[in-house]
């Protein structure tokens, strides 16, 4: 196999041009193969084969530096720069399914949120200038989704106004991120994509004149290299050149030689230039090419012949969402669907079939999303904005100056709240209940279970004078967890025996760790410890019932999937300060750090997150309050 030859990236200048498409083949097989078993981002990178070839064929990474917008497309990359063990793919300890430093010197940046990768670029480029290196080039790919977002307009916006700074920008247009890209930049790309007069002439102009002696050659460079008046007038390519930027294409994204002639031209530019290239998403894979959501973008572990999946999967949170928002907009037709760009990863391409003139797909820009969603509730609907926890972070300025200013009623949905696993630091949705802490007026849900998420996301869209929050997990959802009590607006999942006056611990259970935090009771009792277990449904604001609550216990405990600073633990600590309650208070989350990629129960123990790590500590907590001293061991705890 020549896939096996490949070390490195300059393994690929002895390839001729028959063993390059015979790489690319194997290099799919490969994917499918290996992909199939582990699960992982196969449709992207099926797409770029060829492209990912070109590419490390006409630039020397890692002296130039090849760039990846999300990232998700990059195992291509990871096999031709010596990566080429792909059994533990997403898992603890194998590689990542994004670019990462700690695997490579060929990897630069590690971003998996898109619409970044041309601000890196611009910033690389610039520092190419200032220290003089002339023989150092950047290329970055992006995807036409990607493009959809606004950080990638502000980057080709300075980009543009440097035109004697080489930079290439590759557009990877496949016409999806998710699914298919919608908007008035698809649009665009889908009549370049469409209107190929350019290429054609200029093809039939070489064949001429390259039988034409001395002057042919040179003539037809300069034909190539004509000014936008006569490529306006053949194909309509003025909005790129109109902001300051060569354009090439559009390209083949299948065809490496002619891949290769682009950016061979593009990086003897002295300035910016973007190359224009026509991928197929899920190329050569019969089963993405036929599945039209997605295109196999992001698969768990599936049957290569087939493409099913090799375990049913049960109910997830998303679908249980997916559903309750149909049935909720049958019963309201105030009720509107945003999506950025994640239209089924998010459940709301159930809503957009059954309503189809109430969704909105904004594309990859969330702040614009979270504002759009601000003019929708000023004009007298209520939009629910379903996106996953960690993307919501980027549209923070939008959901407290927009939205929460403003007293508009938005609906926050946050999937794949908490810790995720396999997809690494930048898909960990730990952040949202630290940020949105401090939004006035902000209201956040973190249902236990699936009634729950139901039940609270109905009470989401009753509020119309604040943004309101519902946060639940990635994955399947666990079984009903019922309350035996209320008291303020909280669920106690757990009471003490009725004799006990004064229990010992009372645990804050938040959202779906609400079986994990039963099992810490459970074993707290077995070591005499007795403890109430309460839901506070809604974690923000703190409930007014939680402090006289607490104030009967001799011990407070918070458990939440969010980061420790500033999250669940630190609001209920304050709000028993401010209602003078004097108890100590232990609060177990997330540690405030990146955390790499493994499966979650393997994160969770490796945080110290499970039942049997937080009853020991709260164990030996209690020893202290009974007078024990430090070094008398506390009970084991099994």
């Amino acid at each position: 196999m020549l896939l096996t030859r490949i070390k490195g990236p300059r393994d690929l200048d002895r390839l001729s041009q028959e063993e390059l498409n015979q790489l690319a083949a194997e290099i799919r097989s490969f994917l499918v193969d290996a992909v199939s078993k582990t699960g992982g981002h196969l449709g992207p990178n099926l797409g770029v084969v060829e492209l990912t070839i070109a590419l490390h064929r006409v630039f020397d990474s890692p002296k130039d530096k090849v760039l990846f917008d999300t990232g998700h497309q990059a195992y291509v990359h990871k096999l031709l720069t010596g990566r080429q063990d792909f059994g533990n793919l997403r898992s603890k300890g194998g590689l990542s399914g994004y670019p990462s430093r700690a695997e490579s010197d060929h990897d630069v940046i590690e971003n998996s949120h898109a619409s970044t990768v041309l601000g890196w670029a611009d910033g690389l480029a610039k520092a190419n200038e200032v220290l003089g290196r002339e023989d150092h080039h950047v290329a970055a790919v992006i995807g036409d989704g990607a493009l959809t977002g606004g950080m990638a307009w502000e980057a080709l916006n300075n980009i543009a106004a440097a035109k004697d700074r080489p930079l290439v920008i590759v557009v990877n247009d496949n016409e999806r991120s998710y699914g298919p890209t919608i908007g008035g930049l698809a649009n665009h790309l889908a009549t370049l994509r469409t209107t190929d007069g350019y290429e054609r002439f200029l093809a039939r102009g070489k064949e001429l004149l390259e039988r034409t002696p001395v002057v042919g050659k040179p003539l037809f460079e300069t034909l190539h290299g004509a000014k936008k008046g006569l490529k306006d007038f053949i194909a309509p390519q003025g909005m790129f050149e109109d902001l300051g930027l060569k354009y090439i294409g559009p390209i083949d994204g299948h065809d490496i030689e002619a891949l290769e002639s682009a950016l061979q031209r593009a990086k003897r530019f002295s300035g910016p230039v973007i190359v224009h290239c026509l991928t197929q998403k899920g190329r050569g894979y019969t089963p993405a090419l036929e599945h039209e959501a997605d295109r196999f973008h992001a698969v768990g572990v599936i049957h290569p012949d087939t493409g099913l999946p090799v375990k049913t999967a049960a109910a997830s949170w998303t679908s249980v969402f997916a559903d309750e928002m149909v049935k909720i907009g049958h019963e309201r037709e105030d009720i509107v669907g945003i999506t950025a760009a994640m239209l089924h990863p998010v459940g709301l391409n159930k809503f957009a079939e059954a309503f189809p003139n109430r969704i909105f797909d904004v594309g990859i820009a969330e702040q614009h999303g979270a504002t759009s969603a601000a003019g929708l509730a000023t004009g007298g609907v209520h939009p629910v904005f379903a996106v996953y926890a960690t993307f919501l972070n980027r549209a923070f300025d939008q959901v407290l100056m927009d939205v929460a200013l403003h007293k508009c009623g938005v609906t926050f949905v946050l999937d794949r709240a908490g810790v995720t696993g396999d997809d690494g630091a930048s898909h960990n949705g730990m952040w949202d209940m630290s940020i949105l802490q401090v939004v006035p007026g902000l209201r956040l849900a973190a249902p236990r279970d699936a009634e729950q998420l139901r039940s609270q996301l109905r009470e989401a869209v009753e509020v119309k004078d604040a943004p309101t929050v519902v946060r639940f997990s990635k994955g399947v959802v666990g079984p009903a967890v019922p309350a035996v009590g209320r008291i303020g607006g909280m669920d106690v999942l757990r009471a003490p025996a009725a004799d006990i006056a004064n229990p010992d611990v009372l645990l804050v259970s938040v959202g779906a760790l609400a079986p994990m935090c039963l099992e810490i009771a459970d074993l707290l009792d077995k070591q005499g410890i007795s403890t109430t277990v309460v839901d506070p449904r809604w974690v923000k604001p703190v409930d007014e019932a939680l402090a006289p609550l607490a104030d009967r216990h001799r011990v407070v405990v918070t458990v939440e999937d969010n980061g420790r600073t500033g999250g669940v633990g630190a609001a209920v600590s304050q709000a028993l300060r401010d209602a003078g309650v004097d108890v100590p208070l232990r609060d177990f989350g997330i540690p405030q750090r990146f955390l790499d990629h493994a499966l979650r129960k393997e994160i969770m123990a490796e945080i110290g997150l499970t039942a049997p790590d937080i009853a020991r500590q709260v164990t030996g907590l209690v020893a202290k309050l009974d007078g024990r001293y430090d070094n008398e061991p506390a009970a084991a705890v099994d």
